[in-house]
């Protein structure tokens, strides 16, 4: 059931109407069977099972973990704990990728071999709620967080629909308090819920879904383009990806304030960040912390004696694990390391920084802030290229050829119609001006004082939205597969 469908418009209006009925204490068992009928629209059977198999094993761990006298026995169930969870993990989403890259090596030891391929599982949301699940028992463990003992309410902090299928990754600590939490209607949590809902769905239907298409033209028939129409789709996606990703992101947040709750925020324009790590402290936030928090600075201490070098290989390790957690496939786990290597590479050249800057009279100057966000732009778009292309073959030609030339830039646009072009180019711009226009402090300050002028802007999100949306099959958010 993806937020852009007319089943969850129809869903959440619903479960909100039987949620704000119910007595307070009944409430939070409404949000749980909510989730598991939402789980259960995908229509693959399995899913809810699991589902419910990592909340029981991650909750009695969780206990274990707390109640075990001894910190051998602590750090026993703790890994047992994380254990379980990686294996459901690796069973649901690895286990092809394994078998057929075994099978290889098995080929070129034994030519004759024959290795029969694991059927692929739909694994939808698991890498998320199984993520939460680990950060649970880590949380307990360090003795961040106390277990949940109310199965009800920790359930539900890993179910909750507008965060289970594509985050935010949120920890029980700011999670769970807000669960229990005695509901009271708030106007503005619900003015702004659905005005974050609206923004999303705009990002998504008018900008990200108008990119796709010149996007898939060229990147599902690579070898047809050579340098300036492969150089523009990887931009496009650049783009494609953040308005899809950050609009469902968007309608989570807005879907969950209705209720009361307020999940990560997850994106602080990361296109204007001035390093591969300060896109990371704006791109994916609640990952990002997980992979910091739970990977890297574990390795960090235990190599602190290498300094840099032990740093260095810390992001490796701690990024090729983020490239391996988005999919099983080289692809993933190249982009994974680039952006490791990206920031590895920072340590070291990051001494000599200031000095350079200086030689050329640019310290501390916006030309040198544009500078820099125009280089990271370019790295992070580079990097998207192996995340997109669907093949490594595909990728290595897109990456090999970006510069060569023009060939096929005429039918990189053969399928868009001109009023098709237009409107895309008018959707980047609306967004452009509307966001410009809901940041600026004055303005936001005038919409408190007039209902007037509020409501106007608000319609005018709406009117373009209904103008400009791209109808027809819905299309699927880019992260929807993870």
């Amino acid at each position: 059931m993806p937020f852009n469908s007319v089943q969850y418009f129809l869903f959440l209006p619903l479960v909100y109407l039987v949620f704000y009925c119910v007595p307070d204490r009944a409430r939070w068992g409404v949000l749980l069977a909510a989730s598991f009928c939402f789980y259960s629209a995908l229509k693959v059977p399995y899913l809810p099972a699991v589902l419910a198999l990592v909340t029981l094993v991650t909750y009695a761990f969780g206990i274990w973990v707390d109640g075990a006298r001894t910190q051998g026995a602590k750090r026993a169930f703790l890994w047992c704990g994380i254990a379980a969870n990686v294996l459901i993990l690796v069973g649901m989403k690895y286990l092809p990728f394994l078998s057929e890259n075994l099978g290889t090596l098995a080929k070129l030891f034994s030519p004759g071999a024959d290795v029969t391929p694991v059927q692929a599982l739909v694994a939808i949301g698991v890498s998320y709620y199984v993520f939460q699940a680990i950060s649970y028992l880590f949380d307990i463990y360090l003795e961040i967080d106390t277990p949940e003992r109310h199965l009800g309410h920790f359930a539900l902090h890993l179910a909750f629909f507008p965060k289970l299928l594509q985050g935010p990754i949120e920890r029980s600590c700011d999670l769970i308090p807000q669960l229990r939490e005695k509901y009271l209607f708030n106007y503005e949590n619900a003015r702004l819920g659905m005005l974050l809902f609206t923004w999303g769905l705009f990002k998504k239907v008018v900008v990200a879904d108008r990119i796709a298409p010149y996007v898939d033209n060229v990147y599902n028939n690579v070898h047809a383009f050579k340098g300036l129409p492969l150089l523009l789709a990887t931009y496009a996606y650049s783009f494609q990806i953040f308005f899809d990703f950050s609009g469902y992101t968007d309608m989570a947040l807005g879907s969950a304030l209705l209720f009361n709750i307020r999940l990560t925020q997850n994106f602080n324009r990361p296109y204007l960040a001035t390093s591969v790590a300060d896109f990371w402290r704006r791109w994916h936030i609640s990952f990002s912390r997980w992979i910091l928090d739970y990977i890297f600075k574990p390795l960090q201490m235990q190599w602190r004696s290498l300094k840099n070098w032990g740093s260095a290989a810390a992001l490796v390790i701690a990024f090729l694990v983020s490239g391996i957690w988005h999919g099983a496939s080289w692809g993933f786990v190249i982009w994974g390391g680039l952006h490791g290597l990206f920031m590895a590479c920072s340590i070291f050249y990051k001494p000599y920084q200031k000095k350079l800057h200086k030689a050329l009279g640019m310290e501390k100057t916006k030309l040198l802030k544009w500078w820099q966000v125009f280089v990271t732009f370019n790295l992070v778009s580079f990097a998207w290229i192996f995340f997109r292309a669907a093949t490594l073959a595909d990728a290595w030609y897109v990456a090999s050829n970006l510069f060569n030339g023009a060939d096929g830039m005429k039918e990189a646009f053969l399928f868009l119609r001109s009023h098709e072009l237009t409107m895309t180019l008018v959707s980047v711009a609306i967004f452009v001006l509307l966001s410009a226009l809901f940041r600026q402090e004055k303005l936001q300050q005038l919409f408190a004082k007039s209902a007037f002028k509020r409501y106007l802007a608000y319609n005018s999100l709406l009117f373009s939205l209904i103008l400009l949306a791209k109808y027809g099959a819905t299309k699927s958010f880019i992260y929807f597969q993870f």
